[in-house]
C-alpha cells in the first residue's frame, strides 16, 4: 500500500458493523406488516410489478398503490387487529409470510433490513431486530453472513427511500 492510499479506512473510520452483520429471512412477515408506512417503487419497479401481475401500469397504480407526496407507495390492507399489511402480503398454512411479488417486489423490500436508518449505529439495529427474528437470528451467529462491503452496497442501492 502507498503512502497516503485510502483502500481501507483506518480503525476509527470503520463502521460499528466492521465484521459485517448476519441476516436470514425468517418469513416472519413483521417486515410487511405494522403501523401505517409506505412501500416506495420507482416507475421501473412498477413496470416489472404490473408485468408480474399481467396488467398494465395503470391497472396496477389503481388497484394496487396510491401517490403520497408526488412519488408512488403500494397500498395496505387494514387488518381487525389494527395492522396495516402490505397489499402483497400472504400467509401460507402455518403463518409464515410470503409476497406474492416476490421475484418483482421493490429495491425497498429487496434491501431489507440493510438500510441506513437500521446501520446508523448498533442501537438503531437491534432496535429494528426486536420485530425481525431473521435479524434476531443474525445477532445470534446465525444466519448468511453480509461482508461490510456488501452491506455498503445494499445501504447505497435503498439510500433515498
Amino acid at each position: 500500500m502507498q503512502p497516503g492510499s485510502v483502500d481501507t479506512p483506518a480503525p476509527s473510520q470503520q463502521p460499528w458493523y466492521a465484521d459485517g452483520l448476519r441476516f436470514s429471512c425468517a418469513q416472519c412477515g413483521n417486515c410487511c406488516t405494522g403501523p401505517p408506512g409506505y412501500v416506495w417503487f420507482t416507475p421501473e419497479e412498477g413496470r416489472a410489478m404490473a408485468q408480474k401481475l399481467g396488467l398494465d401500469e395503470i391497472t396496477f397504480r389503481k388497484k394496487y398503490a396510491k401517490r403520497v407526496w408526488g412519488r408512488w407507495s403500494l397500498s395496505e390492507n387494514i387488518q381487525p387487529n389494527g395492522d396495516h399489511d402490505c397489499v402483497f402480503l400472504r400467509r401460507d398454512d402455518r403463518g409464515r409470510g410470503l409476497c406474492s411479488l416476490y421475484e418483482a417486489r421493490p429495491k425497498q423490500c429487496r434491501t431489507w433490513p440493510f438500510w441506513p436508518s437500521n446501520l446508523a449505529s448498533k442501537e438503531d439495529w437491534d432496535a429494528a431486530a426486536e420485530s425481525c427474528a431473521g435479524m434476531l437470528n443474525g445477532s445470534g451467529g446465525v444466519g448468511k453472513l453480509y461482508p461490510v462491503e456488501q452491506v455498503r452496497i445494499l445501504a447505497g442501492q435503498s439510500s433515498g427511500l
